[in-house]
């Protein structure tokens, strides 16, 4: 099968060995001090928004901007350090038509930090920090199948493995095979998700902490026959996160991998995580959806940010249906509140 796959000119999609080492284990991660790169950027950015040809366009007014005539590959660390505090700033940004392969991106993602390798999703032979998204005719129905079981608790809005003690800051993420129709993607900003709140309702959030686990996708690999490289974790983030860099108050739940609010009744803690789920998903005011064109990279930040995929060339797509994505996502800090920061 995989022999007379087509490769569509990516660097991975095709080639057999999905997922690489499945019986590969690591031992729990351990704490690193980090500090964000944002934070020696300058204010004006201009290393990067002087680039002869840059284009920069804000796609909606609280989150996104589409760059064109700029190359991850060929930006100084000073450029590197300007565009993650735009990211920081507008929380999801798209280069398009980008040559960079898995090795510049990676090398990209060390530069902001320690790069995670994700315990239980597909990875390519000798690239075990690369995460890939990957969808050929076969999967798409088994995909398809398991979207439309009546049992199967969709995946939707999600922060990058929010269970993890230090969660991912800016996730790098290249398209390089696209369906004819569908699959977009989309965001969510979780902090105008939050100052959209009532004073009243953000102080009742601020006091809170919730549960995050990764118990439930280590189950479900295991289910399918994928693999459990680490043994999975149960962490406690605060429900409201302050931004290292910006100094914002952003929301931090997220129904992929939080799970309930510490020392509150399940009752109590549903009511108020369900709300806030609801909150984000018809924040429509502070999202931005994006179509994917081949070969383009977003970077998103993590600490302040949801996004969900959509499934509707799976479900809906007529014919063969091919998508293929890698993600590097490099770890950050611990959240924490700071009490009285900038709003």
């Amino acid at each position: 099968m995989a022999s007379e796959t087509p490769s569509f000119g990516s660097q991975f999609f095709g080639k057999p060995g999905y997922p690489a080492k499945p019986d590969q284990k690591y031992p729990p991660l351990e704490p690193i001090e980090y500090i964000d790169v944002a934070l020696q950027a300058d204010p004006e950015k201009a290393a990067i928004f002087n680039i002869p040809g840059a284009t920069f366009k804000k796609l909606e007014p609280a989150i996104g901007t589409e760059i064109e005539g700029v190359q991850l590959n060929q930006l100084n660390k000073q450029q590197r350090r300007d565009l993650a505090l735009l990211v920081a700033e507008r929380g999801v940004v798209f280069l398009k038509a980008q040559e960079a392969n898995a090795d510049e991106l990676l090398d990209i993602g060390r530069f902001f930090g320690r790069l995670h390798i994700h315990p239980t999703s597909g990875q390519p032979e000798d690239y075990p920090e690369l995460h890939v998204v990957y969808n050929d005719p076969e999967s798409t129905l088994k995909t398809k199948a398991y979207l439309e079981n009546p049992h199967t608790k969709w995946f939707t809005w999600h922060s990058d493995v929010t269970y993890e003690v230090q969660p991912p800051t800016y996730t790098l993420f290249k398209v390089d095979v696209i369906p004819a129709v569908g699959g977009s993607t989309t965001w969510a900003s979780q902090v105008k998700a939050y100052e959209t709140l009532t004073p009243a309702f953000q102080k009742i959030a601020e006091g809170l902490t919730a549960v995050h686990s990764a118990v439930e996708q280590a189950e479900d690999s295991r289910k399918r026959g994928g693999p459990v490289r680490r043994e999975p974790v149960t962490t406690e983030h605060p429900v409201v996160r302050t931004h290292p860099v910006t100094g914002k108050k952003a929301l931090f739940v997220n129904p992929g991998f939080t799970r309930y609010i510490v020392g509150l009744k399940p009752a109590e803690s549903d009511a108020i995580l369900n709300f806030l789920y609801a909150h984000v998903a018809k924040g429509i005011e502070f999202q931005v959806r994006y179509r994917w064109d081949v070969n383009t990279v977003a970077i998103w930040d993590n600490r302040q940010t949801v996004h969900t995929a959509n499934f509707d060339y799976v479900l809906f797509g007529e014919g063969p249906q091919y998508r293929n994505a890698y993600r590097v996502t490099p770890q950050g800090e611990r959240p924490y509140l700071e009490k009285g920061t900038e709003e």
